[in-house]
């Protein structure tokens, strides 16, 4: 097992373990003590424990080398895995948000002062699983690591939420006023949307993958500069590059002068493609197509 696929195991199955925990502590305390945000925050928190399962079925996967049938390899399993988690986040958000506003046509019930310490032990260990996991996703550019981080990531936010809202019903009850009571219903709606927020920026990230958009402005100008420094090279006709989950392929057309040789060709492009992989070592891929340069004309492709 490469030492990617072993730190993503070891990142999922600690994310599993914690989740597995959370989430019966905040549905079982959440319903007894009365607090829908709380509840809500204990269905995030399953759905969490769903994520990492499907994350470690497609580690294994996504690590795979290049065969015959997928010659660009497996890292788009990742990307599927992070689309995945996004639908269900998407769907727990509307869920709760239908919870909340049917709590509204009922009579208020306060909640336990327990539901707010079991959201605060949430929010403390939600931090730290965030902080831990984005960085080993950085390191490994792993999309299914980072697709768990942003799960931790709307916990930390949802939980602070729902201690608030559990706080403001309970000081309404003992003052007296009414509508501060309404306080975990509001809490959950608002754990609702930042469910919401994090479930569309993973599914805008995962489609443009899939959809193969072309990497972002500031990388593609690099890869140019880089480019640009083989004398060789009189012309860079197009250069494409897309993320197909943890690494990068890139698709390039440069113009040498037409009197070169296959040779001179063939060196160029090994070489172009050393110093992009020098730079960029999550570049799985190279591939150059060598166009001929005339000095009075266009290139023909």
């Amino acid at each position: 097992m490469g030492a990617r696929e072993s730190i993503a195991k070891k990142i999922a199955w600690i994310s599993l373990v914690a989740n597995i925990i959370l989430t019966i502590g905040k549905l079982v305390i959440g319903y007894s003590s009365h607090s829908d945000a709380v509840f809500a925050d204990g269905i995030h928190s399953a759905a969490d424990v769903f994520a990492s399962l499907i994350v470690l079925l497609v580690i294994k996967i996504a690590n795979k080398p290049a065969d015959e049938d997928h010659p660009y390899g497996h890292g788009k399993a990742e990307v599927i895995v992070s689309g995945i988690v996004g639908i269900l986040l998407f769907l727990i958000s509307i869920y709760v948000v239908y919870e909340a506003l049917t709590g509204f046509m009922h009579p208020i019930e306060t909640p336990s002062i327990l539901a707010m310490w079991v959201a605060i032990f949430s929010y403390a260990a939600k931090e730290y699983l965030y902080r831990s996991s984005m960085k080993v996703a950085k390191q490994h550019n792993s999309k299914a690591i980072e697709a768990i981080a942003f799960d931790h990531k709307a916990d930390i936010v949802a939980s602070i939420a729902a201690a608030i809202g559990v706080l403001l019903s309970v000081i309404g009850s003992k003052i007296h006023i009414h509508i501060l009571l309404y306080g975990d219903k509001v809490a959950s709606i608002f754990v609702a949307y930042l469910i919401f927020k994090i479930a569309k920026e993973m599914l805008v990230e995962a489609f443009d993958i899939l959809l193969e958009r072309n990497i972002d402005m500031e990388t593609q100008a690099d890869f140019i500069a880089i480019i640009e420094k083989f004398e060789l090279v009189r012309r860079i006709d197009k250069l494409r590059a897309r993320e197909l989950g943890h690494y990068i392929v890139v698709d390039l057309r440069i113009a040498i002068d037409h009197y070169k040789t296959i040779k001179e060709g063939h060196d160029l492009a090994r070489e172009i493609k050393q110093a992009l992989m020098d730079k960029y070592d999550n570049i799985d891929e190279v591939l150059i197509h060598l166009n001929p340069y005339y000095a009075d004309g266009e290139a023909e492709e």
